[in-house]
């Protein structure tokens, strides 16, 4: 409990400080929000949740941007075709019994949590996105983890799978 505690005035009051502290060194935004996932993470772990009830949830842009299905509404439209990482992420969705879910964008993503109503949430998205949706969704247990954007923002972007097994197995392993 003192460990939520923790993790609760991490989101809510360190965020929105360094957040005011980054709108006047932008250069550090990112660097702070990354900070704040890394801390959420930290402490998420510390409260050792377990469940089975977890929520896989995606951005849309690790979708490859020339495909022409829009995976927002059902991700198992996907064709499968390995362009991208969603077919991977569908099989380890699959293979634990997961929920998953493709978002566009916070209000979405706050959406489908509700509908969903997981009890931990495994998250990729950028930092800007993943450290805010963090905090809107306190005090349900995620565990963040930042795609890589080697094509820049929000186009094709990519994430480490092992990184996304290991989080699974944490949440789940006893549950």
């Amino acid at each position: 409990m003192r460990r939520r505690w923790v993790r609760g005035f991490a989101l809510r009051f360190l965020y929105p400080l360094l957040m005011v502290v980054g709108s006047f060194k932008k250069a550090k935004k990112e660097q702070f929000q990354r900070f704040i996932i890394n801390l959420n993470n930290r402490l998420v772990r510390a409260e050792n949740p377990k469940t089975k009830k977890i929520l896989l949830l995606l951005p849309h842009c690790l979708q490859i941007d020339e495909c022409t299905i829009r995976l927002t509404h059902n991700i198992y439209n996907c064709e499968r075709c390995g362009k991208c990482e969603i077919k991977d992420l569908i099989q380890i969705a699959d293979e634990n019994e997961l929920n998953l879910s493709v978002a566009t964008g916070g209000t979405l993503a706050r959406r489908i949590v509700g509908n969903l109503k997981p009890e931990a949430i495994v998250a990729v998205a950028c930092e800007t996105d993943l450290s805010s949706g963090i905090v809107d969704i306190y005090p349900l247990p995620v565990l963040g983890i930042p795609n890589e954007r080697p094509f820049g923002p929000c186009v094709n972007t990519q994430v480490d799978l092992e990184k996304v097994k290991e989080a699974i197995r944490f949440l789940s392993s006893g549950a």
